[in-house]
């Protein structure tokens, strides 16, 4: 289902005597690029950690016109796939604060703001100066209970939780969820871009563009990334960039 990009989802020894109940669910993506980077143009570059500290990396690059948008503190850029058989149109997306100790501050607005992707999405190419987008793999998993009982969700970890809506069995009551397992892939290149993602659970208005000046966009510090469906603004996948060269 994730073209073998996600293995051994369960970690080991995660399923256990009292385990009554796997759910899981995945989802893949393959996009090719509408507009391709041209390999002979990617160059190695710095990439500037949160930490003060960078790191040497290829970042590929493109001269010709691109969807950005200039706001306060950020810019984003939208990189059109090339449209599918069923006229489905998605885009992956870079919010990018204007110094990388900004981003904490630009996830928050995006969290609490309604509509807020959806309304700094750029819809107009502008000419661009200095470009540069790192390339980058990252596969990460993460467990999540203590993430959602810390945020106040802590009835279906427990006994008294009853799950009986849920499963179809007699002593379904007795059900709880024990951990919540997430795992994820993307990988950014010339080509486009390929993301997997698998979990499993155990029981604003933009400031205007001077016309005709270049714009640039240098991704060389941390940002958040996003695959999107144009048509309905779904977000399939998001994640931070803040080391193009950890793989996990």
């Amino acid at each position: 289902m994730t073209a073998g990009k996600i293995k051994d989802l369960l970690p080991s020894r995660s399923v256990r005597e009292d385990t009554r109940l796997i759910l899981g669910n995945a989802m893949y993506f393959n996009g090719s690029w509408d507009a391709k980077f041209d390999p002979l143009y990617t160059k190695i570059n710095t990439f500037h950690l949160i930490d003060r500290n960078s790191v040497e990396t290829l970042f590929m690059t493109s001269f010709k016109k691109q969807f950005i948008a200039v706001y306060d503190g950020f810019k984003v850029l939208k990189l059109p796939y090339k449209q599918g058989q069923d006229f489905r149109q998605f885009s992956f997306c870079i919010f990018l604060p204007d110094a990388s100790n900004t981003l904490p501050n630009l996830s928050m607005k995006m969290s609490s703001e309604p509509d807020f992707i959806n309304r700094h999405i750029p819809t107009e190419k502008v000419l661009v100066g200095n470009f540069r987008i790192p390339k980058f793999k990252i596969s990460k998993g993460i467990e999540f209970s203590e993430i959602f009982k810390n945020l106040g969700l802590v009835l279906p970890f427990t006994m008294t939780g009853d799950l009986s809506e849920m499963v179809d069995s007699s002593d379904a009551s007795q059900y709880y969820v024990s951990q919540i397992l997430h795992k994820c892939f993307i990988e950014l290149n010339e080509e486009g871009t390929e993301a997997a993602a698998a979990s499993a659970a155990i029981l604003t208005f933009g400031c205007a563009l001077p016309t005709g000046e270049p714009i640039d966009f240098v991704a060389d510090h941390p940002f958040l990334f996003l695959i999107r469906d144009d048509r309905s603004g779904v977000v399939l996948f998001m994640g931070y960039l803040l080391n193009p060269l950890l793989a996990e």
